[in-house]
């Protein structure tokens, strides 16, 4: 068995290296004699790539290799780090890697995941309203007029998990960031696209125990008739039910295997109702609390519409699953050039859906991807 695993390890760096050296010669084009830097810029800017295509092709291998049932689309952002004003989209925005409030161009990015292999697969840039209210700003960036209109990144995102299902992308559920989950509108319209979520929310987030069963009051025979729809029964955030339970409830749950062993957490896990306050019907969906192994506070509380007979063991796997996005972003910031290509001019809007300063960054990260899954099925 070692010496299978040292084969496979052997032939995954070959390919690993082959798909760095195609990366390596595509960054280095426009430093060939006879090749004009501001040509190859104005080729990768311009309508003569047909990003969409692009787009396409690169969700059809991915998912030959890692779509299935059981694989989660992840969303999630990422920012760039920027000096200056004349990269597309760049404005005071919240850089999560660092921590704080800075000068960034900020990206919405979709990956799908299967078990510990994860490839982007969608990529777009967030342009803050500002921008798009500048058209004289957006002409010096090179923003094509289609694309010259507010889109908040949780449409933006809604939008990609549509793209996915339209190509033909094959997963079980849609992994979500806090910072997306916390939009009620956008966990709404996941579930009306028919796709089965488990959504990191904030501890603020508002639940019912019971049914709210919304209508409207009856008039009291004073004042006008009362129009808007009222919940008969109160709401609670989830941070204060989560300090209600006893720790008898608390379940301790295996997600992985990770570097120094199997990885666990200790969830919580309940039935709970969510109503927006102008639904006719409130939602009936899990609520899912979890802690760190030997900790006593709560780092995720998270809402999914999966069906009331899921276990908790699945949705904490899929829960745990948005690790993988991370990697998916070293890789492509750190091996495959994202963060390079962002600084030069390639990092206005290449696309009628944006991001293109990534476009080749995903298509790098994504052939790593392939690889590693390629050598695990030589394993299997």
């Amino acid at each position: 068995m070692s010496s299978t695993r040292d084969a496979t390890t052997t032939f995954y760096g070959y390919l690993r290296g082959l798909f760095q050296s195609e990366r390596a010669n595509m960054l280095r084009m426009g430093e060939v004699n006879e090749v004009n830097h501001q040509a190859m810029q104005h080729m990768l800017t311009s309508g003569a790539i047909d990003w969409n295509g692009f787009g396409e092709q690169i969700a059809y291998e991915t998912d030959a290799l890692l779509g299935c049932p059981a694989a989660v689309l992840i969303i999630d952002e990422s920012a760039f780090a920027k000096k200056g004003k004349s990269s597309a989209g760049v404005s005071w925005q919240w850089i999560g890697h660092l921590g704080k409030v800075d000068n960034c161009q900020v990206g919405v990015f979709a990956s799908l995941c299967q078990n510990s292999i994860a490839s982007l697969i969608d990529a777009r840039l967030y342009l803050p309203e500002h921008w798009v209210s500048d058209s004289d700003r957006c002409k010096k960036a090179a923003i094509p007029e289609a694309c010259q209109h507010y889109q908040s990144k949780c449409k933006i995102a809604l939008s990609m998990i549509e793209t996915a299902k339209q190509r033909g992308v094959r997963f079980g559920y849609v992994g979500i960031d806090g910072g997306y989950g916390k939009d009620p509108a956008f966990l709404r319209g996941v579930d009306k696209l028919g796709c089965t979520f488990v959504a990191d929310v904030h501890c603020r987030q508002m639940i019912y125990l019971e049914d709210p069963m919304p209508s409207i009051p009856a008039r009291n025979g004073r004042g006008r008739q009362p129009k808007h729809l009222k919940a008969q029964s109160e709401a609670i955030r989830v941070d204060q039910w989560a300090s209600e339970q006893p720790d008898t409830v608390w379940r301790r749950i295996k997600l992985r295997e990770g570097e120094k062993g199997m990885l666990e957490a200790e969830y919580l896990h309940a039935f709970v109702w969510v109503w927006d306050r102008s639904e006719k019907q409130a939602h009936r969906w899990h609520l899912l609390a979890r802690r760190e192994t030997g900790a006593n506070e709560i780092s995720h509380y998270c809402l999914s519409n999966a069906s009331l007979e899921t276990p908790l063991q699945e949705l904490a796997q899929v829960q745990a699953q948005r690790f993988f996005i991370e990697h998916s972003f070293h890789e492509a910031k750190s091996e495959c050039g994202m963060a390079r290509l962002s600084s030069t001019p390639v990092g206005c809007m290449a696309s009628s859906h944006g991001a293109g300063h990534v476009g080749n960054a995903v298509l790098g990260q994504a052939k790593d991807a392939w690889a590693q899954a390629m050598a695990d099925v030589i394993l299997q």
